[in-house]
C-alpha cells in the first residue's frame, strides 16, 4: 500500500480508554503504523481546512457514550454540519463504522432512531443486498460474511443519494456508500476483530448492561468469532479509493 495519511474524527469523552485502542484497531486493520493515524477529538471541533490538506482520507469510529441523537451538544451539531459540507459535500474520501455511519445518515437527512430491543453485540451475520452483491468493495463477499457489531441506536431510514449495500437479521441498514463520492459507511466494526471486540464490551461494560443491551458480558464475549472478511474492507477501500489514483 502507498503510504497515506489518514485523520481519525473521535467522539469519546475525556480518559476514555477506547480512543487509543480505536486509533490502533484502525491503523492494525488499514496495516499501517499508527503513526499514520492522526486522532482528532471531536468535541473541541471539526478538522480545519489546513489539517484537512494533510492527509488523504477521513476516518470515524464509534463513539463510546454519545449517540447521534443527543442534539443539544453544540459539537455534534458541528459534525453534522461538517459532514454535509466537508465529506459528501466535497466528495472527501472516507470510512465511517458505528456512531459514523449513524452520524452520515442524520446528516444527510435519513433517520436513526433508538432501539434496544434491536440492539446488537457480538460477531453476527451480515448480508448483501443486490446492490450490495454488485458493489466493487463488499462483493467479493457475496452472500455475506461475518461483522463485529456493538450499537444501540440504527438507522430507521437511509438518505437520498445512498446505496442500501447490507443488513442484518435485526437492522435493516449495515452499510452504505454516498453514490458519487468516495464515501463508505457500515453499521458494524470493520476495525475489530475478535480481540478487539472483546476490549471493547469490557470497556463498556456498564454502559451495556444500563441499557439493557447485555446482561451477561462474558458470555457475549465468549460468543465472540474472528470477522477476516470485514476485517479486509478498509485496506481494500484504501486501495480502490486513493491507490488507483495514484495509478
Amino acid at each position: 500500500m502507498t503510504e497515506h495519511r489518514f485523520l481519525l474524527l473521535q467522539a469519546r469523552e475525556p480518559g476514555d480508554i477506547a480512543a487509543q485502542h480505536e486509533l490502533e484497531s484502525f491503523a492494525r486493520s488499514l496495516g499501517v503504523p499508527t503513526a499514520a493515524v492522526r486522532p482528532w477529538d471531536l468535541l473541541r471541533g471539526t478538522p480545519d481546512p489546513t489539517t484537512l490538506q494533510a492527509v488523504d482520507m477521513l476516518l470515524v469510529g464509534g463513539s463510546g457514550a454519545f449517540s447521534v441523537l443527543d442534539t443539544h451538544l453544540v459539537w455534534l451539531r458541528e459534525f453534522m454540519d461538517f459532514l454535509e459540507a466537508v465529506v459528501v459535500g466535497q466528495r472527501f474520501p472516507t470510512f465511517a463504522s458505528c456512531f459514523g455511519f449513524q452520524a452520515l445518515v442524520v446528516a444527510g437527512g435519513g433517520l436513526v432512531v433508538r432501539d434496544t430491543e434491536r440492539a446488537e453485540l457480538g460477531t453476527l451475520a451480515i448480508h448483501l443486498t443486490p446492490e450490495g452483491s454488485a458493489d466493487p468493495l463488499l462483493g467479493v463477499h457475496h452472500p455475506g460474511f461475518l461483522g463485529q457489531l456493538g450499537h444501540k441506536d440504527r438507522a430507521e431510514r437511509l438518505p437520498s443519494g445512498c446505496l442500501h449495500l447490507a443488513y442484518s437479521d435485526l437492522v435493516p441498514y449495515q452499510a452504505l456508500r454516498v453514490e458519487g463520492a468516495p464515501v463508505f459507511a457500515t453499521q458494524f466494526h470493520p476495525e475489530l476483530d475478535r480481540a478487539g471486540n472483546a476490549f471493547r464490551c469490557r470497556a463498556y461494560a456498564t454502559i451495556y448492561a444500563r441499557t439493557g443491551v447485555a446482561e451477561e458480558m462474558e458470555q457475549v464475549i465468549a460468543d465472540l468469532q474472528e470477522s477476516p472478511e470485514a476485517s479486509a474492507l478498509m485496506a481494500r477501500w484504501v486501495e480502490q479509493i486513493l491507490d488507483s489514483d495514484a495509478d
